[in-house]
Parts: structure tokens; sequence; C-alpha cells
């Protein structure tokens, strides 16, 4: 690997305050390239990226709250749900869309669809943009699946928001490796 590719993986980093500009054109579409690369176990491709931006951050936003009030949320989580796809210029909602398979498990394709995920993020960020994967209860309701038009056994892994970096990015401090490794 070449010390810029090492350099990334070793100082990736989230960032939550994002604006506009967006990815896109051929910078989105590395991004989603990169996650159409993410490991899969018997080539199901077993992903699928709804895209929002502009007026789709409302929908989204409706479709969030919908859920949140069908799902018995209090006033003030429906209005958070509303709100929460304009905290970014784009939100790729990241569903594995799970295929019935005798050798590879639900289990398999939700990680490889969460892979996809930390792909999508890194090639955002390997390009001078930021993202946040965040998650929630609304990933788990089916009210929202539903409302996405997803089918029953597909799951929503995250929600992806990106954009230029508001802020500079937190530089991570090294952790010791050894605090989490136990040779056998």
């Amino acid at each position: 690997m070449n010390q810029a590719g090492l350099h990334l993986l070793l100082t990736r980093s989230s960032c939550g305050l994002l604006q506009a500009p967006a990815p896109s054109g051929d910078v989105l579409e590395h991004i989603l390239q990169a996650g159409l690369r993410a490991p899969d176990h018997g080539h199901l491709q077993p992903f699928q990226f709804l895209l929002a931006e502009g007026d789709g951050l409302q929908r989204l936003g409706r479709l969030l709250a919908e859920s949140a009030k069908q799902d018995g949320a209090t006033d003030e989580v429906i209005e958070r749900a509303h709100q929460m796809p304009l905290r970014a210029p784009m939100v790729i909602t990241v569903v594995a869309k799970v295929h019935l398979h005798n050798k590879v498990p639900e289990f398999e394709q939700h990680l490889s669809a969460g892979c996809a995920v930390m792909a999508m993020q890194m090639a955002a960020q390997a390009q001078g943009f930021g993202g946040m994967w965040r998650s929630g209860p609304l990933m788990y309701s089916r009210a929202l699946h539903e409302a996405l038009g997803l089918a029953e056994q597909d799951q929503i892994v995250g929600f992806l928001y990106l954009g230029t970096p508001a802020t500079a990015l937190r530089q991570p401090t090294l952790v010791a490796s050894a605090d989490f490794v136990r040779w056998l």
C-alpha cells in the first residue's frame, strides 16, 4: 500500500459538521464505486444506495418523521427526525438488500453493506469531502422500510451524511493496538 492510502486509513475521522457542496459527478461516482467494491461473499451485491439531496432531504425528513410517529415516538423525537437529514447536503441511506442464499447468511450480507458504508466514507474523505455514518432506532423501523419500498428481509445499515467539512477534521489519536489484540 502506498503511504497516502495508509495515511488515509490511519487518520480516518467522522465529520459531523457538513456544508455544501456535496459530492457530485465523477467524485460521487467514485464514492459509489468504492461502496460496490465491498467484500461480498457469493458476489450477491447485497446493497442498495438511496441518495437524497436538495428536495430529497426534505422528503427523507418527512419519511423519517412519519415513521417515528407510526412507531410511537414523542413529538420531540418526531421533530428531530424531520430535521435529521438537513445536517448535510447529501444523505445516502445504505440498505442491505438480502438475497436468500444457502451459503451466504443474512448476517454476512449485512456486514457487506456495512463495509460499503465504510468504503464510501473513505472514498469521500480521500477526495476532500467529509462524512458521518449515522445510525439510530429508525434504521430498524419497519414503517420506514415500507415507506422506502424495501422488502421484508432488507435492512438499513446506516445513513451516510456527506458534504464539505465545515471545520477541520479532528486528528485522531493513536490507540494502543495491544489493548484490543489477543494472540491465539
